[in-house]
């Protein structure tokens, strides 16, 4: 047989949904996650002998997120990742980091109950940590979120050549589902706040300027952020076109000054650009294990 040998590894348990409700008083709290746990370390001889002395089985790994659930409690899925990540790595000498995950579905009070809520957040939150070592590193985000203004966005001035038919507008239809991820530059952090705190900004500035096109707006929301909130060093998103193209009305003798849209789901444009601090460093390896651009 070919010479080979084991390179990068990883495993664990994907997906584990874990609602935690706080009962300390008549007025209930919940969050609500979808936790994925992988560890990193010597796993060598499980791969190249069949030997499993070191293998934490997945089946642990969900148990134990949802005893820590209960044990540390959930302030925020970073803070729960790294609860995690402080487990693994100090109750098993051979496991030295990984990579644990999360997704956030927001609930709000129904008003006037203690304990009766509904899904109240359109996008869902994320938060991503690898554990190197004694080194941590954070990404948080969320995606899901659809924005939309009737005005204030054109599109002009792009080359055109043969297979151009689009029309060039001052006055269009911007929309798009945000994705977006920010890397933290430490794990000393409010992180609600934080999630607060740079969604605001996003939602502020997807508004306060004429947009020359969706690249230009993802521009200025990664740049507002990067000055607002120290604590992140780079910021990407990941945003399709959702076009709206003005409906033809003139076989019926009608006008259509911008008022009535087919709003096309595919094909769509993809824009995803990545924003950073001057003089931050770089961390491709932060971003290797984050599905798609962002």
């Amino acid at each position: 047989m070919s010479a080979v040998k084991l390179m990068s590894n990883q495993y664990g348990k994907a997906e584990n949904r874990v609602v935690r409700v706080y009962r300390d008083a008549a007025r209930h709290e919940l969050r609500d996650l979808n936790v994925s746990s992988q560890l990193h370390g010597d796993f060598q001889a499980a791969h190249t002998e069949g030997d499993n002395a070191h293998v934490v089985p997945t089946d642990t790994q969900k148990n134990t997120v949802f005893a820590k659930a209960k044990e540390e409690g959930i302030r925020s899925p970073e803070q729960f990742l790294l609860t995690l990540a402080d487990h693994f790595t100090s109750s098993f000498g051979w496991v030295t980091g990984g990579r644990w995950s999360a997704e956030e579905y927001g609930w709000s009070r129904i008003d006037g109950h203690d304990h009766s809520f509904y899904r109240s957040e359109p996008e869902v939150r994320t938060a991503a940590l690898l554990r190197d070592g004694a080194a941590s590193e954070l990404v948080s985000g969320f995606y899901g979120l659809t924005v939309l203004k009737t005005t204030e966005s054109g599109f002009v001035g792009y080359p055109k050549d043969a297979y151009t038919t689009l029309p060039e507008t001052e006055d269009r239809i911007l929309a798009t589902d945000i994705s977006t991820r920010w890397r933290l530059s430490t794990t000393d952090v409010d992180f609600d706040a934080v999630y607060r705190k740079v969604r605001g900004i996003i939602l502020s500035t997807f508004t306060d300027h004429y947009s020359k096109a969706l690249q230009h707006t993802l521009y200025q929301m990664g740049e507002n952020v990067i000055d607002a909130v120290d604590e992140i060093d780079e910021i990407r998103f990941s945003c399709p076109n959702k076009h709206h193209f003005a409906s033809d009305l003139s076989p019926f003798g009608l006008e259509n000054p911008n008022e009535v849209f087919h709003a096309a789901d595919r094909p769509y444009g993809l824009i995803e650009a990545s924003i950073a601090r001057e003089g931050a460093a770089e961390r491709p390896d932060v971003w290797a294990g984050v599905a798609g651009f962002c």
